[in-house]
């Protein structure tokens, strides 16, 4: 009698069958990378759009901040001049306490520098935090605004 038994190796490895890759199998994944890359290019866009608007109001708010400043200071007339000589120019230690007094007040540190003698000039610099570019690192924006303010006297104005 003839027998015949027939075992299988079980430490033998397995040869999986790969099918071969198709167009459609080459592309696999490939709208993911496409979406991720628009969502991170709208994303900056919209930054640049919400706080590069920002950045222009912010710019624009300090200019009128150091106009009113120097204002403040410009309307500082040297009373003694005035009266001894009856002509108007600016007391500069007045008119410079008179910014700074009118910006510490609002909270706005500055800097305000005599500019002439019936003159005063002011910059203001004014930060804010940013409401999308945080996202990327850019935290804070800066804004600078300058104004220069001059007494003028008489009722058509200076020279006249």
């Amino acid at each position: 009698m003839l027998t015949l038994t027939v075992t299988a190796r079980r430490d033998a490895p397995r040869r999986e069958r790969h099918r071969p890759l198709t167009e459609g199998d080459r592309e696999r994944g490939t709208i993911t990378l496409m979406l991720l890359i628009m969502f991170v290019a709208l994303l900056a866009l919209a930054g640049i759009v919400i706080d590069g608007g920002a950045k222009l109001d912010q710019a624009e708010n300090a200019n009128a901040i150091a106009q009113e400043a120097a204002r403040a200071g410009a309307g500082m007339v040297n009373q003694s001049k005035a009266l001894a000589t009856g002509s108007f120019t600016v007391d500069q230690a007045q008119a410079l306490t008179a910014a700074l007094g009118y910006l510490a007040h609002l909270g706005y540190r500055c800097c305000a520098v005599a500019d002439g003698p019936d003159a005063i000039r002011v910059t203001v610099t004014v930060t804010a935090p940013t409401r999308v570019l945080s996202i990327i690192g850019i935290d804070t924006m800066r804004s600078t605004g300058s104004a220069t303010a001059s007494l003028a006297t008489g009722v058509t104005g200076p020279g006249t």
